[in-house]
């Protein structure tokens, strides 16, 4: 019987499993992130703002936040300018509008659902427009995780669908494919590529300018984030659920996932993101007392499974198989580096 030798290298910090194991911490701190925005902006807009207006402030107080980046990483607006655009109109402020434009049509659940498509999308991407193959398990992940997230969120509870409401979410799913795609840019370039930190920065400014337009934030009653607001029943600084929404859910959320997706790729990191709405649907129970029915537990263990699948199809460094399931770490620009 043949003796199994250690190598080394499959500890190694650098090796392909170990960068995998990063991108894969990253992605789900992003849906972490991202799943605790619905709990914390909920008290907001029940104490009187305007969904539109919290969108708004969440965006321009990440950009705030994000501002020296954008100063440091200012040559991308020379090298990168359509990248820049397209990721702050698309993963920014498109996602951002459509849904909740979505929300004031059709049922919470079918609006997420349909914004969940994206991983299919995504991979319908992948294997239609680039033309690259797409493996069995990662498109079995993708069917599997779109199921359970119908079951965490209840599809069925809601069917009064308007169509303009389901082109708005549909819309939502279409942007949240830029954001994964656009994230994705450049990955493969080594030095060259755009810094992430710098991407995201300007995606938030120009999201932010969009925003403005749409949610006009000079009619908002300001006066709500000087007051409080009620999570269950419990009394909760207004200006501490908006940090929370700012800093959390917007600037830790999109620096994870954009970090996420160059080490593992579009397609496995959004299959990934579907655990944000069974994370949503476990704060929202424990925080908000809105409480997990039978199918939704069965719902979330569903998007697991799909998600382990999808990200377990990855392939080892130099292996022949579709790069569309995930593919060796991406190498990043370097963190030093002004562009």
């Amino acid at each position: 019987m043949p003796v199994r030798t250690s190598d080394s290298s499959s500890s190694s910090p650098t090796s392909p499993r170990h960068g995998k194991g990063v991108g894969l911490g990253l992605a789900l701190l992003s849906a972490v992130a991202f799943g605790g925005s619905g709990v914390a902006a909920k008290p907001l807009i029940e104490a009187g703002l305007d969904p539109l207006h919290v969108v708004w402030l969440r965006v321009a107080g990440a950009a705030v936040v994000m501002l020296p980046l954008a100063v440091r990483h200012r040559a991308l607006l020379r090298r990168r300018p359509g990248l820049l655009f397209g990721f702050g109109l698309l993963a920014v402020a498109g996602v951002q509008a459509c849904y909740f434009a979505a929300l004031s049509r059709i049922p919470v659940g079918v609006a997420l659902l349909i914004e969940y498509l994206a991983p299919a999308l995504v991979l319908g991407w992948v294997r239609f427009v680039q033309r690259r193959p797409v493996t069995r398990a990662a498109a079995v992940g993708v069917v599997l995780a779109v199921g359970g997230l119908a079951c965490v969120v209840e599809v069925w509870s809601g069917l009064g669908f308007d169509a303009l409401g389901l082109l708005l979410a549909l819309g939502a799913a279409c942007c949240q494919v830029g954001y994964f795609v656009l994230s994705d840019q450049g990955s493969d370039a080594g030095d060259e590529a755009p810094d992430p930190l710098g991407v995201i920065a300007y995606g938030l400014l120009v999201g932010a300018a969009v925003l403005t337009v749409v949610a006009r934030p000079w009619n908002m009653d300001w006066s709500v984030l000087t007051g409080t607001a009620r999570m269950d029943g419990t009394p909760v600084a207004a200006f501490a659920l908006l940090a929370w929404i700012v800093l959390v859910a917007t600037v830790v959320a999109y620096v994870t996932g954009v970090l996420a997706v160059r080490r593992l790729s579009p397609q496995v990191a959004g299959v990934v993101a579907c655990l944000e709405a069974v994370i949503a649907t476990v704060l929202a129970w424990i925080l908000l007392g809105e409480h997990l029915s039978a199918p939704q537990l069965a719902g979330g263990v569903i998007v697991l499974v799909g998600a382990f699948i999808a990200q377990s199809s990855t392939p080892s460094k130099g292996s022949g198989q579709p790069v569309a399931s995930g593919g060796p770490e991406r190498k990043l620009s370097r963190p030093g580096r002004a562009a």
